[in-house]
């Protein structure tokens, strides 16, 4: 007989954040000048690539549109091409309360996971679809595409670039931060970098990659996110400045683990871009089954230390002295 739900075990509450950042007032950008809501292409008037700087896919994740609405702002406009700035998910921003930070991640559901033609096409609906299905034309005119996102747990900042060459070479040409993660997304559905734009036919040259820029709401976050899109801008040719200093490391996620217990638990509070040396080191538990590391030497990516079933739990990756 299934055990009736109120007896089922469920994940350890999450502790309190604290807020160092206050939202940005999104006000004067919503409307855009694209034709779809919270979009904004500043044009050169010369030749030169398509920009687009998304934030807010998840809503409660302000650092990076902090950093957009600076630009907009100060009337930024690229020395070539066209760069645009959007703000996806205001549905979900709109909804955010600072006594209960981590509820506006999404309206519906998680806008992170519903890139891929089944659900573009389809005929489901639900906010972040819809909104998803909006953006989309734009996501198609982009040659390269930098999505800002930030962290709920502990964690070194990161760019990712999912499976794909094209955002490989796209990420270690920002550098900024020096960790490059190649892997292949999310079971529970295709992210914005996994888009068949960016991953698919040899014939095509647009690249996205997502800058995880730091812990949300912290002040180092917005930093970060400054400095990635600076360093996108210089490598498309929109902003003079100097290039990263030194080459990025590498890593490539060799292991996703999936929760597939309500009483996943990791043994310790891991911090994202800890190493385990050993293979066969256990990490966690998941319900009576021990999580252990497949090799020597694992990068744990973005640990998320209160997870319920069938949310990813953490990445392993195989470290690369560099990128090159």
């Amino acid at each position: 007989m299934p055990e009736p739900p109120a007896c089922r075990p469920q994940p350890a509450a999450l502790p309190e954040f604290a807020l160092a950042i206050n939202q940005p007032d999104l006000t004067p950008w919503r409307d855009g000048n694209t034709g779809i809501p919270g979009f904004t292409t500043l044009d050169s008037g010369r030749a030169g690539p398509h920009v687009l700087a998304v934030s807010l896919i998840h809503g409660n994740e302000f650092a990076g549109a902090i950093v957009l609405a600076e630009l907009l702002a100060a009337k930024f406009r690229p020395l070539r091409g066209r760069l645009t700035l959007g703000f996806a998910n205001l549905a979900a921003y709109d909804r955010f309360d600072p006594a209960n930070p981590t509820a506006a991640r999404y309206a519906e559901e998680d806008m992170n996971r519903v890139w891929d033609d089944y659900q573009l096409f389809g005929v489901r609906r639900s906010a972040e679809l819809d909104r998803a299905r909006e953006i989309r034309p734009l996501v198609d005119t982009a040659d390269m595409l930098l999505d800002l996102h930030t962290m709920l747990w502990p964690a070194d900042p990161a760019l990712l670039c999912g499976a794909g060459l094209r955002g490989r070479d796209l990420a270690c040409s920002i550098a900024t931060p020096g960790q490059v993660i190649a892997d292949a997304g999310h079971a529970g559905g295709k992210r914005l970098i996994d888009y068949g734009r960016f991953t698919e036919g040899a014939d095509q040259n647009a690249a996205c990659v997502l800058v995880e820029a730091g812990q949300h709401w912290q002040p180092a976050a917005v930093t970060q996110c400054r400095a990635t899109l600076r360093s996108l801008l210089r490598h498309a040719g929109m902003l003079e400045a100097p290039p990263p200093p030194h080459p990025p490391s590498f890593a490539q996620v060799v292991q996703t683990i999936t929760a597939r217990s309500n009483r996943f638990r990791f043994i310790r509070d891991f911090r994202g871009g800890d190493i385990i040396h050993r293979a066969g080191t256990v990490i966690a538990h998941d319900g009576d089954e021990k999580i252990v590391t497949p090799e020597d030497n694992m990068m744990l990516v973005m640990p998320a230390l209160r997870v319920s079933h069938g949310q990813t739990a953490v990445r392993l990756a195989r470290l690369e002295h560099n990128a090159a």
